[in-house]
C-alpha cells in the first residue's frame, strides 16, 4: 500500500469511468439502419431511413472526443458537423470540424464556433437528425448573445460572476437570459429537426436544464430570477449596461422569456444523460477497496465555498485518525461536486486547489501530526480554474518543505494564490486535458 501513489491511481481511475470515448461507444451501436442509444435500462431505436442528413454538432470540453466516438459508429452517413471546445481539448476528426475556443472567459473564436454551429441548426429540416454532443464548459464556449450585446460585455459579465461566489446555477440562469442560443433556444433554432442530444454532466444534480445552460431543455427560470442573482450579490453596477438593460427590458415583458415546458419546439428533442459525477465516484471508491481500503462513499453534491468544505473533510480526517470515527484505517473517503471561491485577491488558484489550501491550513493549525492522513482534489477535465493543474493533494511531507522554504500557507490563501503555493511544494496535480468534464472529485485518505 503506497498512499502516494494510490490517491492518484484512485483519481485517475474515476476519470477514465467517465472517458466520453468509452461510454458513447459502448452505449450506442448501429443495427442495419438503425441508431440503437442504450441509456437507463432501456433503448432508443431511430431508423435512420427517415433522414437525408445527418448532422453533428457538439459543445464543452468533451464535444471532440465525443464527436471521434460518433464518427467511428456512424462514418460516412454524416452529412456534416462541427463541434466547439476548449483550447487543448481538440483532436484532429475526419468529417466533423473542431473548433477551439476560450474557457470560462468567452473569446472571439466562441462566437465564431457559435454563429457555425447556429448556421448548421438554422439549416436543418424536419429531413435532418441533429445529434447534438453537450458536455462540461458549454456555456462559455457556446456564447451567442442577444442584439445589442458585445463579446466585452459577455466577457465583462463572465467575471463578475466568476468572482462575486455566485454558484453555476445562478451563472447559467443570467446567462440563458442574455442569450440566443442558451435556455432552450437552441432546440428553437434547431425545430423542426429531430435532436438527439448525448449529455455529460458537469453540475450537481444532473439537471439537464443546467448543464451548459441547458440549450435544448425547457427552462424554468424567469427574467426575474436573474434579477434577483443580481440584486443578492449586488453587482448591478458592475454589469455591462447592456446586459441589465435587456434583463429589464424582459422584466416589462417587451420581450418574450425562454422557451418553458410545453413549447413545441422541444416536441423532437430528447435528452440522453450517459454520464456524471456519481459515476466518477463510485468508480474511485470501488478501486480504492480493491486496492485495500475501507471506502465510503460521502455525496457527489458537495458545493459551498471550498474554503468552508475544506474544514469540513480536515474534521473528519482528524476523527478517523483519531480512531473516533467508526470508518478504520486505511479508510478512503470519496466524494464530488463542485464549490466556489469567492475572490479577494489577485492570485492564481483554482477551487480545489484553495480547498486542498484551506484544508492543509486546518491540520497545521490545529493537529500536530497528521502523517497518516492524505488529501487530494481535482477537476476532472484536468484543468481547475483558470491554471494548467488539475488540483492538488497534500500529505504530511510538506509540512518540512513549507518550513525549509519559509512560507506562510495563509498569506497564499487570503490572495487566493493557491497554484504558487502548490508550485512551490510540489502538490500540484497535473494531469492534462482530460477531454471529459464531470465536476470534481475529492478523495480523503487515513492509513
Amino acid at each position: 500500500m503506497n498512499p502516494r501513489d494510490d490517491i492518484k491511481a484512485i483519481f485517475s481511475r474515476a476519470v477514465e469511468r467517465v472517458d466520453p470515448y468509452i461510454m458513447i461507444t459502448r452505449n450506442m451501436t448501429i443495427e442495419g439502419d438503425t441508431l440503437v442509444i442504450h441509456y437507463n435500462g432501456t433503448d432508443l431505436r431511430e431508423d435512420l431511413n427517415r433522414y437525408d442528413r445527418i448532422v453533428v454538432l457538439g459543445i464543452g470540453k468533451a464535444s471532440s472526443k465525443m464527436g471521434r466516438a460518433i464518427e467511428d459508429i456512424l462514418g460516412r452517413r454524416i452529412t456534416a458537423g462541427s463541434v466547439i471546445t476548449k483550447y487543448g481539448h481538440g483532436e484532429k476528426l475526419g468529417i466533423i470540424q473542431v473548433m477551439e475556443a476560450a474557457h470560462p472567459i468567452p473569446d472571439e473564436n466562441s462566437l465564431k464556433g457559435a454563429g457555425e454551429l447556429y448556421r448548421l441548426a438554422r439549416e436543418a429540416d424536419e429531413k435532418t437528425l441533429i445529434i447534438n454532443l453537450v458536455s462540461g464548459g458549454g456555456s462559455a464556449l457556446f456564447s451567442l448573445p442577444a442584439e445589442g450585446i458585445t463579446l466585452k460585455d459577455i466577457q465583462d459579465m463572465t467575471r463578475v460572476l466568476l468572482d462575486c461566489g455566485a454558484d453555476i446555477k445562478e451563472i447559467n440562469c443570467i446567462r440563458k437570459h442574455i442569450s440566443r442560443v442558451k435556455g432552450g433556444h437552441f432546440a428553437r433554432v434547431s425545430y423542426p429537426a429531430r435532436m438527439i442530444n448525448i449529455i455529460l454532466s458537469d453540475v450537481i444534480g444532473d439537471r439537464l436544464d443546467t448543464i451548459a445552460s441547458g440549450i435544448t431543455v425547457a427552462d424554468d427560470t424567469t427574467f426575474g430570477q436573474a434579477q434577483a442573482i443580481i440584486d443578492k450579490y449586488r453587482i448591478q453596477s458592475s454589469l455591462p449596461a447592456s446586459i441589465t438593460s435587456l434583463i429589464q427590458a424582459g422584466l416589462n415583458g417587451a420581450i418574450p422569456d425562454t422557451p418553458k415546458h410545453g413549447d413545441p419546439v422541444f416536441a423532437n428533442v430528447e435528452n440522453i444523460l450517459l454520464g456524471n459525477n456519481l459515476a466518477a465516484c463510485r468508480a474511485a471508491r470501488d478501486y480504492g477497496a480493491a486496492l485495500g481500503y475501507n471506502a465510503f462513499f460521502l455525496t457527489s453534491s458537495l458545493s459551498g465555498e471550498a474554503k468552508d468544505i475544506a474544514r469540513f473533510f480536515a474534521a473528519i480526517a482528524k476523527d478517523v485518525d483519531r480512531n473516533t470515527s467508526d470508518l478504520a484505517r486505511p479508510a478512503l473517503i470519496v466524494a464530488g461536486g463542485e464549490t466556489t471561491v469567492t475572490i479577494r485577491g489577485s492570485g492564481k488558484g483554482g477551487r480545489n486547489q484553495e480547498m486542498v489550501l484551506a484544508f492543509l491550513i486546518d491540520l497545521l493549525d490545529s493537529y500536530d501530526d497528521f502523517a497518516n492522513i492524505w488529501f487530494l482534489s481535482g477537476g476532472t477535465d484536468g484543468n481547475d480554474g483558470p491554471t494548467d493543474a488539475a488540483g492538488a493533494f497534500v500529505s504530511y511531507d510538506m509540512k518540512d518543505k513549507i518550513a525549509q522554504l519559509g512560507l506562510n500557507p495563509s498569506v497564499f490563501l487570503e490572495s487566493n494564490d493557491s497554484y504558487h503555493f502548490f508550485e512551490k511544494t510540489g502538490g500540484l496535480l497535473m494531469t492534462g486535458p482530460t477531454n471529459t468534464n464531470v465536476c470534481d472529485v475529492q478523495l480523503l485518505m487515513i492509513v
